[in-house]
């Protein structure tokens, strides 16, 4: 009798397994109701995520941009401090981007040995542009002038035409 009962208890048991199994997944309106949730936080993250690259852009923009007009100042007061000779129609500012790589060839008071001092390892890439192509002006062209005079190297700008996050055009940087 007691094992008659629990035999029986142990086929209910596997009917109850095997129904459950049955009815176990999910329906075609969940499915659906995954998928639209899905897309819309998909379509939130895309914009945050093309605005979030377009401010690490403009983070290494203003760095390159740095470090040129950086090297560009150290090159005109090393040439005012060392009195090198240079014509005065230069302002002691570099004739191009290229002698900021090469340096200034100079004498060294102490030891009067030749050095050469450089100003910049590499010029940085204009990551607006993706080049080391720069848009180059020089003291003597006026400010709303896009065509370097070549004079000399004041100033360095971006090629593009482009705009910032905030409105602004890259090339007025």
């Amino acid at each position: 009798m007691l094992t008659e009962i629990i035999k029986s208890r142990l086929a209910e048991r596997s009917l109850r397994i095997v129904k459950n199994k049955e009815n176990c997944g999910f329906s075609l309106i969940e499915l659906l109701v995954v998928a639209v949730i899905i897309s819309i936080l998909a379509s939130i993250a895309i914009p945050v995520v093309e605005v979030s690259v377009k401010r690490e852009k403009e983070l290494q923009f203003r760095r390159a941009l740095r470090t040129i007009r950086e090297a560009i100042d150290e090159y005109q007061k090393f040439a005012v401090e060392k009195k090198i000779e240079m014509d005065e129609d230069t302002y002691h500012l570099p004739k191009s981007l290229k002698d900021l790589l090469e340096g200034i060839e100079y004498t060294d008071k102490k030891s009067n040995k030749k050095l050469v001092r450089k100003f910049l390892r590499r010029i940085p890439i204009d990551p607006i542009t993706n080049t080391v192509e720069w848009g180059l002006r020089s003291y003597q062209d006026k400010p709303d002038v896009r065509k370097w005079g070549g004079e000399n190297v004041w100033d360095v700008y971006t090629t593009s035409e482009r705009k910032a996050l905030d409105e602004t055009y890259y090339k007025d940087w």
